[in-house]
């Protein structure tokens, strides 16, 4: 079966001159993959990218598996994937899973009819995990010369933060604060009531404020960085450079304009926040609670502003995998 072949690296061998490698990010809002010409010792080179909206936190029963929908879903989605894959002439495929696996109380037949139906076996990573490889992606982008890095990620179903000197961080945690979550589990209304704003706000702040301790031990972050769909969002809703501007150019998201904006997105029905620059349908609905999400974390760690990093988790796996070539 494709799946099967696409994930046996050929060879193994750290002399490889490069090869193209396909990253299969199994998240909560989508199924991404994402196809690059990867070297030992240089920068993946972005060759092709394929998404498919699951939004999986929708797909779960009320005990917290993922509906027999949901799975087939993701099968017939990761069947396409394997496809476009071989099409791509994908050589070798890193698979993996972020919180809506994880923590599907039926994770394990999950996992096991994936396996049998599309030949994928996916890799479940930890938060921690998640939160470690985004770091390593983060530090390899802006270089030692950043510093003590402090990296935040919104994803759909949590929040990463991790800090440190070095390409390890020094601490690195996940809180269930991703924005898919929050708003299937606290913003039901389009618009949402302003009382279920208050509450969300609150329990934002008190599952973040719990955690600020642990970081405030360490020195203060000479850099702050924001990775994710999210924070790329509201960054250019606020004003930083388009997409088209390429990856360069420098975007910085302040929290003076998450102020601004999170009472105005609060009272906007998804329609309109669709409408604001740089946001997809498919993510406006989600767009208040991880507002509220960011504009929590930079008040709670007292920053003014965090700049976007378009290298994050899968830009992580890469560079874990290209380096485990270069030390074989």
């Amino acid at each position: 079966m494709a799946g099967r072949y696409l994930q046996r690296w050929p060879g193994e061998e750290a002399s490889v001159l490069g090869m193209r490698l396909g990253v299969l990010d199994v998240g909560s809002n989508t199924v991404h993959l994402l196809v690059v010409d990867a070297h030992p010792g240089a920068r993946p080179l972005p060759a092709y990218s394929h998404k498919t909206t699951l939004r999986l936190a929708e797909l779960l029963e009320a005990d917290g598996s993922i509906s027999e929908e949901g799975i087939d879903r993701i099968c017939a989605t990761l069947n396409e994937a394997l496809e476009i894959s071989e099409d791509k002439g994908v050589e070798a495929l890193l698979p993996f899973a972020t919180s809506a696996v994880r923590e599907a109380t039926n994770a394990e037949r999950v996992l096991d009819r994936i396996a049998t139906e599309t030949g994928v076996k996916l890799e479940v990573l930890s938060g921690a995990d998640e939160a470690r490889l985004t770091f390593l992606a983060v530090r390899r982008w802006f270089g030692w010369s950043a510093g003590r890095l402090l990296v935040l990620d919104i994803g759909g179903g949590s929040l990463e933060i991790a800090y440190g000197l070095d390409e390890e961080p020094d601490a690195a945690v996940s809180l269930p604060l991703g924005a898919g979550r929050l708003t299937s589990g606290w913003l039901p209304g389009d618009p949402p009531d302003p009382a279920d704003v208050r509450a969300l706000r609150r329990h934002v702040r008190a599952e973040i404020g719990r955690t600020v301790g642990e970081f405030n031990r360490f020195s203060r972050p000479d850099h702050v960085v924001a990775t994710s769909k999210t924070f790329k969002q509201l960054a250019r809703i606020a004003g930083a450079p388009r997409s088209a501007e390429g990856l360069y150019a420098r975007r910085v998201l302040g929290r003076s304009s998450l102020e601004e904006w999170v009472p105005k997105l609060a009272v906007m029905p998804a329609s309109e926040r669709a409408t604001l620059p740089g946001v997809s349908e498919g993510r406006a609905q989600q767009l208040l609670a991880g507002a509220l999400v960011a504009e929590a974390a930079l008040d709670l760690f007292a920053v003014p502003e965090a700049e976007i990093c378009p290298w994050a988790l899968r830009e992580g796996i890469i560079l874990r995998r290209l380096d485990r070539l270069r030390s074989a």
